[in-house]
């Protein structure tokens, strides 16, 4: 695009192609790259693009770079702002130098940003992220600014630690991470006793319950029984008792087995309550013989 001002006045903004202005000065135009991505290169600078580009990270740019996280941690980090020129008009006469502005902003922006982060986000997952809410905030900067740029892309190209701390960054790292495996391990193993406790003290409750229960139904049964039998007590004493005597008898005796009444020179013992009728008695000899 192509500005054409006459005495110092905007008076067209025009596209490529063929036009015309006036001589002697009256008319000057000023070309705006408008087609082109332009990009702020922060923490180095490219020296030869192509298929192997090669860059320039000297020293004097680490100032750009080097940033304090929310977590105290000092970290390095290099990114590209890519912007495109929206206004020309606006581009040209809002701000004085429009580079500088554009480093200003994005530099402080990117500070700020990186330092409401902790470092271990800004180092991994969380990139993206970053770059994301850096270019918002840049743009609507720029905007306010009536600068006519707009934002394409923030792209962090290298995040590191800076080097005389990477060895002890790394050692924090690892024992963080060493860290991290000690919680999952410690919450797989709560994951695990946990829910086995839980069921096997249900699982005593329940038992201790129908336990509970068979109790209370035996002794609400065992005194139903006693009311009833004292009330046949009452009514007929004498032939309650007796049935009572008998079916003790009946359950006792069983668990007594035999009685043998051996006396002097008897061939064969004389079985008292041989209530095993099946078991065949002792002969003289003190052999079991068909009894």
């Amino acid at each position: 695009m192509a500005v054409v001002k006459r005495f110092g006045k905007v008076v067209a903004v025009q596209p490529p192609g063929l036009h015309y202005k006036l001589p002697l000065g009256i008319d000057r135009r000023y070309f705006v790259p408008t087609e082109r991505v332009m990009k702020e290169e922060f923490g180095f600078r490219t020296l030869a693009p192509g298929e192997r580009t090669t860059y320039d990270k000297s020293p004097i740019y680490r100032n750009e770079s080097l940033m304090l996280t929310g977590d105290l941690k000092v970290i390095d980090v290099e990114w590209v702002v890519q912007y495109r020129i929206d206004n020309a008009d606006q581009y040209l006469h809002r701000v004085r130098d429009q580079g500088k502005t554009i480093r200003d902003v994005s530099e402080a922006v990117m500070r700020r940003v990186v330092g409401n982060a902790l470092g271990s986000d800004v180092l991994t997952e969380k990139r993206v992220q970053v770059a994301q809410v850096a270019r918002e905030e840049i743009q609507d900067i720029l905007a306010g600014f009536d600068m006519g740029v707009r934002i394409l892309t923030v792209e962090l190209q290298d995040v590191t630690p800076p080097e005389p701390v990477k060895p002890a960054f790394n050692e924090v790292n690892e024992a963080e991470q060493e860290r991290e495996r000690l919680i999952n391990e410690a919450e797989k193993q709560r994951n695990q006793v946990i829910p086995r406790a839980q069921g096997e003290a249900k699982q005593m409750l329940e038992e201790a319950e129908a336990y509970r229960a068979t109790r209370v139904n035996r002794a609400r049964g065992e005194a139903e029984r006693f009311k009833s039998i004292v009330k046949e007590y009452k009514n007929a004493p004498e032939v309650t008792r007796r049935r009572l005597y008998l079916e003790m008898i009946d359950e006792v005796l069983p668990a007594l087995g035999r009685i043998y009444v051996v006396e002097e020179g008897m061939a064969q013992p004389l079985a008292l309550l041989n209530l095993d009728e099946n078991t065949p008695l002792p002969n003289a000899s003190g052999e079991e013989g068909e009894s």
